[in-house]
């Protein structure tokens, strides 16, 4: 099998580079493709003034000449572009790899942000994958196909590990499109041609993903919200189930999502735990375990009278919000409930007194209400809200209904309100907020609005792949937080990908030590 599409037998000597960009252009990408073939593709996708395409040559001796000469123009991030052999079995012709490390195997140098590149790919329309490439001497055999392969390997090529020092400290990427793959004995000379133009096309469709990479390319500051991530509610509730795990075996099941993070979900299902949406999904006498956000005691009842053995993960500040809504319906009380209409935690808080509570979202919810006794009016607060949006619809129940009953203390946990604050603090320094946590987190979205409404623009992500380069085109500083449902390792791994983008610093702005810690159900006591 042959490593790439045949090349042109009048080979362009090294020294000749040809270059796209005008000499007043603002120093942008530098693209290094080993064949005409492949500067000629990417040249045709470029769009951006100041980007250039160099023609190297093929080998990693005429790649390592290249690498030692001064580009024509400035540059302020690179590319190699360029075939390969792809080395998986499930990698097609046309199919883009994205060095997460390159290594001629001897030397191997890591090129973080790599899945946040091909996940930009992905969303550009094109098959790309992150993973490991290899430079090698020669054409790669199918033997040495199937040892690289097990090895981790994505693909082979002959000129990367040579051409990465041109990048000469700036932020560097490698793009590679498979022009042939699998581990036959070989290709019809009509099979390879076919992979080659599949390859080329490619290297064409990705031209501009890398000249937007390259325009978020630059140094920058990190400036970390502190708190972050995991709150202790968060912490009990996994711990919870991994103990079911471990102490009762596989397969626990879990009604509805433990904690609000499609990452930490997939973890534990990973482990047996089995995510269900009601209590008919699970089999009688089996093992159930409530989530952080509560049920109602109709559930509860289900659950006894399915015979079920039941361990309780309810946040005990939720709890409290439950012992709250018992305590004012005992007493006669019309019970305004602040929060979102279909959360989990508003579910179970309503059914503890569902003809003596009323859900209220907004001001305008306010405005329509009318109870029976507006002296015996009390109101509580689904505890994942934001502060000022909670404060502007208890104003407007005070001002309509001046003899309400409040809580006893804050229903907004500590933990949302912390993070709050910590994210306003660094809002008002950064150019863009990365709040790290699932669409369906409460607290996670609660922060990106605080964000938004300081003036800062913000997104929300699950993780390093959901960042869109365009984001952070001009932007020094980054604001990064994470939900009380985010795990701390994915702050890590974003901080990681954002470093392929250029030298990042990072600076915490902490606003308040946590040291709360919740104790376990006797259920998972060791």
């Amino acid at each position: 099998m042959t490593e790439a599409i045949p090349q042109p037998r009048t080979e362009v000597a090294a020294d000749q580079f040809e270059d796209s960009a005008p000499a007043s252009a603002k120093p942008g990408l530098l693209v290094l493709a080993p064949l005409r073939l492949e500067a000629n593709a990417v040249r045709r996708g470029l769009t951006r003034p100041g980007s250039q395409v160099l023609h190297t040559g093929m080998g990693a001796t005429r790649a390592r000449k290249s690498a030692d000469k001064r580009p024509p123009h400035p540059f302020g991030a690179m590319v190699v572009m360029g075939t390969a052999a792809g080395l998986s079995d499930d990698l097609s012709p046309g199919d883009l790899v994205v060095a997460t490390e390159v290594s001629d195997g001897e030397t191997t140098v890591p090129l973080p942000g790599a899945d946040l590149l091909a996940a930009e790919l992905r969303r550009a329309g094109l098959t790309a994958r992150a993973g490991r490439v290899i430079t090698v001497q020669k054409l790669v055999k199918s033997s040495q196909r199937l040892r690289l392969a097990a090895d981790g390997y994505l693909a082979a090529d002959m000129e990367t590990a040579a051409l990465l020092g041109a990048a000469d400290g700036r932020p560097v990427a490698v793009i590679r499109a498979v022009s042939d793959a699998g581990f036959g004995p070989g290709l019809a000379s009509s099979g390879l041609i076919r992979g080659g133009i599949a390859a080329l096309r490619s290297l064409r469709r990705a031209a501009p993903v890398a000249e937007k990479w390259a325009a978020a390319c630059r140094e920058r500051t990190v400036l970390l919200a502190g708190p972050r991530s995991f709150c202790a509610g968060v912490e009990r509730a996994i711990e919870i189930v991994e103990r079911a795990l471990e102490m009762r075996g596989a397969p626990v099941y879990v009604r509805k999502q433990i904690v609000h993070n499609t990452r930490v979900v997939s973890d534990l299902e990973q482990r047996g735990a089995v995510f269900v949406d009601e209590l008919d999904e699970v089999p009688d006498n089996a093992t159930v375990v409530f989530s952080a956000h509560g049920v109602s005691p109709a559930v509860r009842d289900d659950a006894s009278g399915r015979g079920l053995s039941v361990i309780d993960a309810t946040c005990p500040l939720v709890s409290k919000v439950h012992a709250e809504a018992r305590r004012f319906a005992r007493e006669g009380y019309t019970v305004a409930l602040i929060g979102h209409a279909g959360h989990e935690e508003v579910e179970g808080t309503l059914g503890e007194a569902p003809s003596s509570t009323v859900l209220v979202q907004t001001a305008e919810d306010v405005a329509k209400l009318s109870v029976d006794d507006p002296a015996k009016i009390a109101y509580l607060m689904q505890t994942t809200l934001a502060i000022d949006e909670a404060a502007d619809v208890a104003g407007a129940l005070r001002d309509k209904f001046p003899q309400m009953r409040a809580p006893g203390s804050d229903d907004i946990c500590y933990a949302t309100t912390n993070r709050q604050a910590a994210v306003r603090a660094v809002a008002a320094e950064a150019d863009l907020v990365l709040v790290a946590g699932s669409a369906n987190s409460s607290n996670s979205v609660r922060l990106v609005e605080r964000s938004q409404r300081a003036g800062t623009p913000a997104h929300l992500i699950d993780g390093a792949t959901d960042i869109d380069v365009s984001w952070l085109e001009g932007v020094s500083v980054v604001g990064l937080t994470a939900g009380a449902s985010a795990p701390p390792a994915v702050v890590t791994e974003i901080i990681e990908a954002l470093s392929g983008l250029g030298t990042v610093t990072v600076t915490e702005r902490v606003t308040t030590t946590e040291s709360v810690q919740f104790g376990l159900p006797r259920e998972v006591r060791r």
